[in-house]
């Protein structure tokens, strides 16, 4: 463990300094009120890209409290994964008097970088996000902001400051050599955009490189430049199966698309594992309870929020905590 990472925030006399005009311009060019000619709003508007400067809405309001706001900027809502995270984290927080508020992504990161701009524009005790993956502004805004930042739900990678969640990497490596280990060598993949669910990507890629090492190349691949669901899971393997019938397993990036997997497999009379087996990621409670349950890779979404809470409560040191996963043999493979 060392000491935090994060730097002293980035004022507006830094701004005018770098663009060599006071304050008072900066402060018209920003909120775009009086005069100022075009050369000097885009010097202005230049230091404000390199330094990452950030305007603070409230200011003098909480410089002796502090802050009590911790901005959640998560890539989705309607994937469960995000709303365990968020329940794990919120139940901690409340009990220490903090007040969470989330903004959704989409997967972009253009659109992140934009929400964090604005979750740092009120000063926010801390901010937390999905994964390391961010654009070049939204790693400066968040490096330069006086706030603590904590980065989940993956350890592959450099942390800006705290990191709690597991290997992506790990479970993609653990669910190849799981359907090798058990005889399967004609083996599927169906999943959604891997450019940006970067997560899903890095086990996409651990998995076809650990297959790749044992022999035993992708056989064949569906996959969709759209978020995932059950419906797309359903359509992706049947498409798949339709082009390379002889498949004996296949990998699913996450349990939603796997169920969609297991729905047509039930249609179209296609016997769990004997003809074909199925394997998710994230281990959700449906998952457990299907007539066959998914065999799968369970995370630890939860703790992963408790967790992440915790050490902003604690004001702890910058450090990176892997909690790891557990793999669920199940019925489905």
């Amino acid at each position: 463990m060392g000491t935090s990472r994060y730097q002293a925030a980035v004022t507006l006399a830094q701004v005018a300094e770098a663009a060599g005009v006071g304050e008072s311009t900066v402060s018209r060019v920003l909120r775009n009120h009086g005069s100022y000619s075009g050369k000097t709003r885009d010097r202005v508007m230049t230091a404000v890209e390199r330094l990452g400067y950030v305007p603070n809405r409230i200011a003098g309001t909480l410089a002796s409290t502090g802050s009590r706001l911790v901005a959640f900027v998560i890539p989705s809502l309607s994937n469960i994964v995000f709303a365990d995270v968020l329940r794990g984290a919120g139940a901690t927080l409340e009990e220490n008097q903090y007040q969470a508020v989330f903004a959704v992504t989409d997967y972009d990161p253009a659109r992140e970088e934009a929400l964090v701009g604005s979750m740092l524009a009120w000063r926010p005790a801390a901010v937390m996000l999905a994964g390391y993956e961010h654009t070049g502004r939204t790693i400066t805004m968040l490096r330069t902001a006086n706030c603590r930042v904590v980065e989940m739900l993956d350890v592959d990678g450099t942390a800006l400051d705290l990191a709690v969640g597991f290997s992506n990497r790990a479970a993609g490596r653990a669910s190849a050599e799981f359907l090798l280990k058990r005889g399967y060598r004609r083996i599927g993949y169906v999943g959604h955009d891997l450019e940006r669910d970067t997560r899903a990507g890095k086990r996409y890629s651990s998995f076809c490189e650990t297959l790749s090492v044992n022999g035993v190349p992708l056989a064949g691949q569906q996959i969709y430049r759209e978020a995932s669901s059950v419906e797309r899971g359903r359509l992706g393997l049947d498409l798949l199966l339709a082009r390379t019938p002889d498949l004996d397993a296949v990998y699913f990036s996450n349990d939603d698309m796997a169920l969609g997997g297991y729905f047509h497999c039930l249609a179209r009379g296609i016997v769990i594992p004997s003809q074909l087996a199925i394997f998710g990621y994230n281990g959700l409670d449906l998952g457990r309870v299907m007539p066959q349950a998914l065999s799968t890779i369970r995370t630890p979404r939860v703790a992963t929020g408790q967790l992440a809470a915790k050490l902003i409560v604690d004001n702890a040191p910058s450090q990176v905590i892997d909690l790891g996963f557990e793999l669920i043999e199940g019925a489905t493979a």
